[in-house]
């Protein structure tokens, strides 16, 4: 077991990162009744903000993770962050629907480059038996950040308003930036605090199967590995379950149980949570089994059980009649689909090697167009058919096919770059 070292100081930069991108991504559902108030905005006209950024981070995802790959994590990610939180701020000067569109869009369009970056990242400077445990921090960090901001931006929000809110909410994004460029080096060998021994370390266990790409992989490459295309068909399922959670879970709760804003915060705040303990769990299985020497076991497994709690989850949802089993249920469903993501990341960092935020982007674009459809499927749905039941009934269908989905990815499987 090797001792604590600067890579593991590095993971408590990219879990604050990913608190900061879910708060700033989370409290717009929070500032929903403030902001269509104010800028007179239907139901409709807000499925299509939500839905804005999700289109803005899909497209922006393997573009971003190509940048990661070829000018490295340490610039891409203190630019991604600048920009995105820049977006924040300007949500504060948003007057009208289209103002709001476009800088949502744009901010969604920044926050793409996130976590391809961290991926790229973490090729660089972990072993593979520890991926899975770097992957669960990261993305709790996303879910912590989420639960966090929908309690407390609602006080914030009633307190200082939802323009000022937004505001400092830009500020920290800035902190943090200075403070990952300053600090971060792409190859761990470029640091001043990384030992011999632990260089080593990551060395020798950076990838065991086969050699890296000699070269950068090129878009069709990627789109000839069919690793890629069931990796990118699963994260839509998972997606499309866990966004519910980022853009309608809270007004949901609020209409339908008549809850003031901070008692929906409070109850909305539990799946996120579960999300986080289904994160951690998932990176403990996926490393615990990856060292017994069953590879293909340590990524499928937990996806496979994280994709049949998701399908029992939301269907549970669909048939309940208070907020605490509505939540319940949910929680349920969310802490499944989080289980998903150590394993879907990780073996994009298997097969993409060097070119890993190119992989692992294309996947997130995918999810993420399933994240645009949820802000879209959810309204429409419900008003279709009087009832959000068909919804939850979409997510467990996609669920069920992402287990099927899950037989057939095999993370020794390198995207091969043709010479």
């Amino acid at each position: 077991m090797q001792r604590i070292g600067v890579r593991h100081v590095f993971v408590v930069a990219t879990f604050l990162v990913s608190v900061l991108l879910y708060v700033d991504r989370a409290c717009i559902s929070t500032a929903k009744d403030a902001i269509a108030r104010d800028l007179r905005l239907s139901d409709t006209a807000w499925a299509w903000v939500m839905s804005a950024f999700a289109l803005g981070y899909a497209l922006f995802q393997t573009p971003t993770g190509m940048l990661s790959d070829r000018l490295g994590p340490r610039r891409v990610l203190a630019a991604v962050v600048v920009f995105w939180s820049l977006f924040t701020g300007l949500t504060a000067a948003a007057f009208n629907l289209a103002s709001l569109l476009v800088v949502r869009f744009l901010f969604g369009a920044g926050e793409a480059g996130a976590f391809p970056g961290m991926a790229r990242a973490a090729y660089s400077w972990f072993p593979v038996q520890e991926r899975g445990v770097i992957q669960g921090i990261n993305f709790s960090g996303g879910r912590i950040g989420a639960a966090l901001a929908l309690p407390v931006m609602a006080l914030a929000i009633d307190s200082l308003g939802w323009q000022l809110s937004f505001t400092i909410l830009m500020l920290l994004g800035f902190v943090w930036a200075t403070g990952w460029y300053l600090s971060f080096r792409d190859d761990p060998a470029e640091h001043f605090l990384v030992s011999p021994d632990e260089l080593a370390h990551i060395r020798e266990h950076r990838q065991q199967a086969g050699a890296p790409p000699a070269r950068q992989l090129q878009l069709g490459e990627l789109a000839a590995s069919p690793n890629v295309w069931l990796l990118c068909g699963q994260y839509f399922a998972s997606n499309f379950t866990f966004f519910f959670c980022l853009t309608w879970l809270h007004p949901h709760l609020k209409e339908t149980y008549r809850l003031t804003s901070s008692e929906a915060g409070v109850y909305s705040s539990a799946p996120f949570l579960c999300g986080a303990a289904g994160n951690w769990l998932a990176g403990w299985i996926v490393d615990r089994i990856f060292r017994s020497g069953r590879w293909n076991a340590s990524r499928r497994w937990p996806a496979e059980i994280g994709f049949c709690l998701a399908a029992v989850g939301v269907v549970g949802c669909a048939y309940a009649r208070s907020p605490l089993t509505s939540v319940s249920w949910l929680s349920l469903a969310v802490l499944g689909a989080d289980m998903t993501l150590a394993p879907s990341w990780s073996v994009c960092i298997d097969i993409g090697r060097t070119s890993s935020g190119m992989v692992s982007g294309t996947m997130n674009m995918a999810g993420n167009l399933g994240s645009f459809l949820t802000s879209l499927a959810f309204p429409v749905l419900r008003q279709w058919y009087a009832s959000p039941r068909p919804f939850f009934f979409v997510a467990a269908g996609l669920s069920a096919l992402a287990m099927l989905v899950w037989l057939f990815i095999n993370p020794q499987r390198p995207v091969e770059a043709r010479s």
